[in-house]
């Protein structure tokens, strides 16, 4: 037998590590990333992320240049196959482009902040001085620039709402996007419009920049009916409202406006608010200066340009509920009169009111003497005048900016400035000598002194341009600080010229005015700022220097109402030109598509203007007004042989020569 066949083989035993199977499978080494990374120190794990951050903020900012990169090498790819004869792929065509003849820019439609493809470059502004055709010829964008005094209250009122955070900053949003009104000038009127030829008569564009003013008044107008009916002021972009007093104030100022603007359906409306919903029987405070010129003056001058005896009521209600503010050991008013309880006090933390706040609020309650032949409205206010006519602390006509209560004296003396909390009382010098029939030269002398005051104390020069503005002294010193607030004076300075006045007025008038036009059109919005000042040194490169903090606009009247009666003595078009400019600056950067305009806060930044989210009320009762007089050829439409304007734009009748029966 034989032994069976023996089987030759190594056996070779692996032991088991760490008393497991070998795995290499994902999960493991996961795990093993994961304890290489934890024992990393905190720091070097810090410094990786960062690391790792960095390159994905890179990635992502670098991603549009490269793409652009690759497109074009595509392109170019493109170009040389189809050289070679080689096939690609079709392009989508895009609709070919009209070519239009040269005419001038006319405004590009308002683009959203947050729409604006890039921040074009800025060739307005300083250190050139502008001019109209100049600026047309070196825009890069359209060029679009170019309002009575007494805002000391309104300044007050601005300063407390910041302070007290009340007024939201909103970036950009809302503002509108629509197209702005065409520039006639331009000839490129919508195509909803009736085709006008390039070149057209003084009638057509007169007709073409009235209803210009109309839309825009409808367009804030809507805003205020839809999101703030009643109440005293539209905010805009947040569709709701605010209120000062509780009484209607922009539906009251905007009262003789709309009855000038011939908008009848918008007119009956507001008079039957008034009618039916309008009670003077509150218990609030309201500011005396503030609800004489807006409410007492809007209600007698729609009195008188409608005939609406209603009107007349509800001024005497509100004029005699203002009354207990003259109640004082001086006679001088309290700024701030509850007119429901009747009882009157000064600020919170002053017995002072402002000159300008007593000062101008003579030609209101003047008139309501005249119409309800009840003496203790004219005797108030005048008691008030003759004291400030003879009063000390003045220099060379030139009036201080506060007035105790109390002692009826000047307080806070030697500063001296036509700006806020002064402005309107050498306003209304002139205005009540006008009123009253040129009778009493009281009025008369204490202007022609101021004027002469101004001319030695506060005219300068700016360099290199030469603008002619008006400074403020303090204390003996000279500061070329200019309130927005002073461009009342050319008109007031024109008027008073109109009047028999020295022509001199007229000439300085004309060269302020032109100083108040480049406030605007040297600014990159084309809108001026609140505060600006001048430079007078040799070898300054540009006129003005705008702080930050005083970039914003509110939308004011004075330049405008200026711009009236410079054109309305003069006719010299360009007053009418520039007042365009400054419409359509405002359509582009403050109008809100969902309606109403808005202030902003810095003229400086056409892409970023910063709006405020507030119509004031006087943007409807004087900005809008004056600029359609300043376009409309009726003379009679608002005579200024008949009637004198209060500081807040509301006509009120120069007395006839014989007192009224």
């Amino acid at each position: 037998m034989h032994p069976p066949a023996r089987k030759d083989y190594v056996s070779v035993t692996f032991g088991e590590q760490s008393g497991g199977k070998y795995n290499n499978s994902k999960q493991l080494r996961r795990r093993s990333c994961w304890r290489k990374w934890k024992q990393l120190s905190r720091l070097q794990r810090s410094l990786a992320l960062f690391a790792l951050v960095l390159l994905l903020v890179f990635g992502m900012t670098s991603y549009p240049a490269v793409h652009q990169h690759f497109r074009g090498l595509v392109d170019v790819d493109e170009e040389r196959g189809a050289a070679a004869g080689l096939p690609h792929p079709p392009r989508v065509l895009q609709e070919p482009v009209k070519v239009q003849p040269e005419v001038p820019l006319r405004p590009e439609p308002p683009l959203l902040p947050s729409q604006s493809p890039m921040k074009r470059p800025q060739k307005r502004g300083p250190p050139v001085l502008l001019g109209r055709q100049e600026k047309r010829e070196n825009m890069s964008g359209p060029l679009l620039a170019g309002v009575g005094g007494g805002r000391g209250q309104e300044e007050k009122k601005n300063k407390e709402s910041n302070d007290k955070g009340v007024e939201p900053v909103i970036r950009g949003a809302g503002i509108e996007a629509d197209k702005p009104i065409d520039d006639p000038e331009a000839g490129n009127s919508k195509e909803s419009s009736p085709a006008l030829p390039i070149e057209k008569t003084p009638k057509e564009m007169e007709t073409f920049r009235l209803e210009g003013v109309r839309e825009s008044f409808r367009h804030a107008w809507r805003g205020y009916k839809e999101f703030a009916w009643g109440h005293d002021e539209l905010k805009p972009i947040s569709k709701t409202y605010a209120e000062w007093f509780g009484l209607g104030l922009t539906l009251i100022d905007a009262l003789d406006t709309m009855w000038i603007l011939g908008l009848k359906e918008e007119f009956a409306e507001a008079r039957e608010w008034v009618s039916t919903e309008l009670s003077f029987n509150k218990n609030v405070d309201v500011n005396l200066f503030e609800t004489t010129i807006r409410i007492l003056g809007g209600l007698l001058s729609t009195y008188h340009l409608s005939g609406d005896p209603m009107f007349l009521e509800k001024a005497t209600d509100i004029g005699s509920r203002l009354m207990p503010a003259f109640k004082t050991p001086s006679k001088i008013p309290y700024s701030d009169v509850n007119i429901g309880k009747g009882t009157a006090h000064p600020p919170r933390w002053t017995s002072d009111s402002t000159v300008a706040e007593v000062t101008t609020i003579q030609l209101e309650f003047r008139e309501l003497t005249r119409l309800t032949h009840d003496q203790q409205y004219q005797d108030a206010v005048g008691e008030v005048a003759r004291q400030v006519h003879q009063l000390e602390g003045k220099q060379d006509g030139l009036v201080p900016m506060f007035i105790n209560t109390n002692s009826g004296q000047f307080t806070r003396q030697g500063i001296f400035t036509l700006g806020a909390r002064a402005d309107s009382y050498y306003e209304y010098l002139l205005k009540q000598w006008i009123q009253g029939g040129k009778k009493e030269h009281q009025f008369l002398e204490d202007y022609l002194q101021a004027i002469e005051g101004v001319k030695k104390n506060l005219l300068q020069k700016s360099s290199p341009s030469g603008l002619t503005f008006v400074g403020e002294l303090s204390h003996g010193q000279f500061s070329p600080k200019m309130d927005h607030l002073v461009c009342f004076l050319p008109g007031t300075l024109a008027l008073g010229a109109h009047h028999g006045l020295p022509d001199d007025h007229l000439e300085l008038a004309r060269l302020l005015m032109e100083t108040c036009y480049q406030m605007y059109a040297q600014m990159e919005t084309g809108l001026s700022p609140e505060i600006v000042h001048f430079n007078t040194h040799q070898g300054s490169t540009r006129d003005v220097e705008v702080k930050p903090a005083d970039r914003h606009n509110l939308l004011r009247p004075e330049t405008v109402e200026s711009l009236f009666y410079l054109y309305r003595f003069t006719k010299d078009p360009k007053y009418r030109d520039w007042g365009w400019e400054i419409l359509q600056s405002f359509n582009k950067h403050t109008k809100v598509s969902t309606g109403g305009y808005t202030s902003i806060n810095n003229v400086r930044d056409p892409d970023f203007p910063l709006p405020r989210d507030k119509m004031e009320s006087f943007f409807l009762g004087e900005t809008l007004k004056y600029m359609y007089l300043l376009f409309s050829d009726d003379l009679d439409l608002i005579s200024l042989d008949r009637y004198v304007f209060n500081t807040e734009a509301h006509p009120l009748p120069i007395w006839p020569s014989e007192p009224k029966e």
